[in-house]
């Protein structure tokens, strides 16, 4: 095990998928960029060891994999920026899934997606790049969930439910089966989604009812 993995943001989201890694102990080193004015600095015990700016050098120091922890709510601008920097540099970004979560081994999933604790993930489900399928979170059967969507601690999603990309579903939201969430909407933590929501567009409620345009 001689592999080195650079995490991308120190913040919160960064914690989580930190304790999640240092459990798998797939990594030799691993190291964190962040804010130049925290270099030399740690997070739970990881040594920050440089900024985006540093991300090139780090690469030829032998830095050959790496995964954005910058977490997101709304539209991920950040995430898919860092995201495509990394690929653009030379980067693998991994997949991560915590020990505790169950991930079917008929589900696809695909570069740069955390699944995090007690989450469920079943069969025929399409977890799509740089998605975060957050702790104790049920995506049931043949959902789909686009790149760079965010399904938040305790959301619960039916089978087939499709969730386009760039989309946030709030923590302990849950979401009839078969429903269509559009890309870059908003689900307010708690939702009840009885009926398909439009792309750009923030909902919430219990009933979820569509609020405004984003």
């Amino acid at each position: 095990m001689n592999k080195r993995i650079l995490l991308i943001g120190g913040g919160g989201h960064c914690k989580s998928v930190l304790d999640s890694l240092l459990e798998l102990n797939e990594y030799a080193e691993i190291g964190i960029v962040n804010k130049r004015e925290n270099v030399g600095k740690s997070v739970m015990g990881v040594p920050v060891v440089g900024c985006d700016d540093d991300l090139p050098t780090l690469f030829r120091d032998g830095y050959r994999h790496a995964f954005v922890t910058v977490g997101s709510i709304g539209i991920p601008t950040l995430r898919i920026n860092l995201f495509n920097l990394l690929s653009e540099i030379g980067y693998e970004i991994p997949v991560i899934i915590d020990n505790s979560a169950k991930v079917s081994n008929h589900a696809i999933i695909e570069q740069g997606v955390f699944i995090g604790k007690q989450s469920i993930v079943n069969a025929g489900a399409l977890i799509q790049r740089g998605a975060i399928i957050n702790s104790r979170s049920i995506v049931e059967h043949d959902c789909q969930i686009g790149a760079f969507s965010h399904i938040a601690p305790g959301a619960v999603l039916g089978g087939e439910v499709i969730v386009g990309e760039h989309a946030h579903v709030g923590s302990n939201a849950t979401i009839k089966q078969q429903i269509h969430i559009g890309s870059n909407s908003i689900i307010g933590m708690g939702s009840v989604v009885l009926r398909n929501i439009d792309s750009n567009t923030m909902a919430y409620g219990n009933p979820c009812r569509e609020v405004k345009k984003l």
